[in-house]
């Protein structure tokens, strides 16, 4: 039974183990905490009920703000884009049609267009396609490399907490071995059916439950219809069914999902080698096809927000936190985003760094993008994937792209700017560098050498000062020691050089001015010009952005 108790409980006096954080769960946002946290020095043990990583090919890229995140860890990148090489050419086409054979198919988004390309002007990360079976295992391998204890086949059967930490209890499979584990804070990434977010009491809302889906992977020479080095995502409509195509996804089979509603008495049990076969043959539009069935399994399509991240210290991430359809492909990077975003403040709490409040800004920040992500898919699910009924349904979003690289945060620990208009969401193309976005890419050179302002973020919060601000990169410097912060602060024009003068336009400064940037890359201050005491000034914001007061 899970329960939060406030007056301790006696087993957290006789834990088995201890350690700073317990993860539960290894999906992207599990994986992807106990990486970045183990990157960070921080020890901790993830827990996974499943022998293994997925199988499945499941969500299909990383998207460049996820890969942002997780590029700070030496090999993920060069990795990444390996496997991405390895799956196709670079091109995608995502459509609705009857069949992949459809001639008349309705092209939403297209490399081939270049619907993508502005996206280089964004960003110095190269863009990944590739199936999160293979993702998976690389956040795996890292996370053992650099230290983190992952235990699959292992059970989480009960979790209490109170005022100083949570005591777990989990099973072995295998051997049927319980232990105690006592740590400090837990993340729940234990999926949409969250029984953590379950047994402690997080609220939620949402349209629950909306079908269900049978995965089937599947061999067959699709030949023109699907070259082997361009990923298709067909979303099918046709009398038959309703589902989705996947080809060229990198692990050796294509995949199509098939919606099946038990409401009406119908099940996984429905889908024999047999029938596969032949919705395979309906959905590729070609009757005659060999198709050999790989493998086969069912998933839930829903729509369910937690209404809080946190409850104590206990995080929900992924789809504990925010379940959403797969139409827009949205989830396993949103997914990535959290389990790297609580890893980075898990870290700064516990080294000492920052206080309690930095935890709180999680939900407040974290939740606003997952809820319109979520909602986002929704609405495509009603456009792209009946007979979901669109009455109610949210609109889709005008601009995509917003919601992937240009949401901004608010909350107790962003210094916002007198007049700040609130927006979640910004363009992109045009960035701004108010407190709350994402700091924008600009490429800079140091010693000679061409870099991204994105290249500096990550390992500690980074002052930016124009050429003038020389007063704040002394400022930042002394706030720093006296805090005990780890902060890299630079001057442009002496420490880095802006060979195509777009710095201060890009961030919003004038040539004496700074901004502050937290490891996530998220602009945390600014300031357009000087100040008459920069030292009281920055010892004041840097207090603020750290939650200390």
């Amino acid at each position: 039974m899970y329960e939060s108790s406030p007056h301790g409980s006696s087993s957290a006096d006789r834990p088995d183990e201890r350690v700073p954080v317990l993860v539960v769960g290894a999906g992207y946002a599990g994986l992807s905490a106990a990486t970045l946290l183990a990157w960070r020095g921080v020890p901790v043990l993830l827990v996974e009920r499943h022998a293994g990583t997925s199988v499945q090919p499941k969500a299909f890229g990383v998207s460049a703000r996820a890969m942002e995140l997780l590029r700070v860890v030496p090999g993920v990148e060069p990795a990444l884009a390996e496997i991405a090489e390895g799956v196709g050419d670079g091109s995608m086409r995502i459509a609705i049609a009857e069949a992949l054979n459809d001639p008349e198919a309705k092209v939403i988004f297209s490399t081939q267009r270049g619907d993508f390309d502005f996206l280089a002007d964004l960003t110095p990360v190269p863009t990944i396609g590739a199936p999160q079976a293979q993702v998976e295992r690389v956040l795996r391998a890292k996370a053992e490399e650099l230290g983190a204890d992952l235990r699959f086949s292992t059970e989480l059967l009960s979790l209490e907490q109170d005022a100083d930490g949570v005591t777990a209890r989990i099973r072995d499979l295998a051997s049927g071995t319980e232990t105690s584990v006592r740590a400090d804070y837990v993340v729940a990434a234990d999926g949409y059916r969250s029984p953590v977010r379950e047994r402690l009491g997080f609220p939620v809302s949402g349209r629950g439950e909306l079908g269900r889906l049978c995965s089937i992977m599947f061999d067959a020479d699709l030949g023109a219809l699907a070259p082997g080095r361009e990923v298709t995502l067909w979303y099918l409509q046709n009398e038959t069914f309703t589902g989705v195509i996947v080809t060229g996804t990198g692990v050796g089979s294509h995949v199509m999902g098939v919606n099946y509603d038990p409401g009406r008495g119908e099940s996984e049990a429905d889908f024999t080698d047999e029938r596969c076969r032949e919705l395979v043959r309906r959905g590729t539009g070609l009757p005659d096809l060999e198709v050999k069935i790989v493998d086969r399994t069912s998933f839930s399509m829903a729509h369910i927000l937690a209404g809080s991240y946190r409850r104590g210290r206990v995080f929900l991430a992924g789809d504990a936190a925010h379940t959403m359809p797969p139409t827009g492909g949205q989830g396993g990077s949103t997914a990535l985003q959290d389990g790297c975003d609580i890893a980075w403040r898990l870290w700064l709490v516990i080294s000492g760094q920052a206080g309690d409040g930095l935890l709180d800004a999680y939900d407040a920040e974290r939740r606003p993008i997952g809820g319109l992500t979520a909602d986002a898919q929704l609405a495509n699910l009603g456009v792209r994937m009946p007979p979901a009924m669109r009455v109610g349904y949210p609109e889709p979003l005008e601009d995509p792209f917003a919601a992937i690289i240009g949401y901004r945060y608010h909350s107790a620990v962003i210094a916002a700017e007198p007049g700040d208009d609130g927006s979640l969401l910004e363009d992109p193309r045009t960035p701004t560098g108010r407190p709350g976005s994402r700091a924008p890419h600009a490429v800079l050179e140091r010693e000679g050498r061409p870099l991204s302002t994105v290249d500096l973020f990550g390992s500690g919060f980074v002052l930016l000062a124009a050429p003038r601000g020389e007063a704040w990169v002394r400022a930042a410097r002394t706030a720093a020691d006296r805090l005990g912060v780890r902060l890299a602060a630079y001057r442009i024009g002496a420490d880095l050089s802006d060979p195509d003068g777009v710095w201060e336009s890009r961030y919003g400064v004038h040539e004496d001015g700074a901004v502050l940037v937290r490891p996530d890359g998220c602009v945390a201050w600014r300031s357009r010009t000087a100040d008459g005491d920069p030292e009281a000034v920055f010892g004041r914001v840097l207090g603020t952005v750290l939650a200390r007061g």
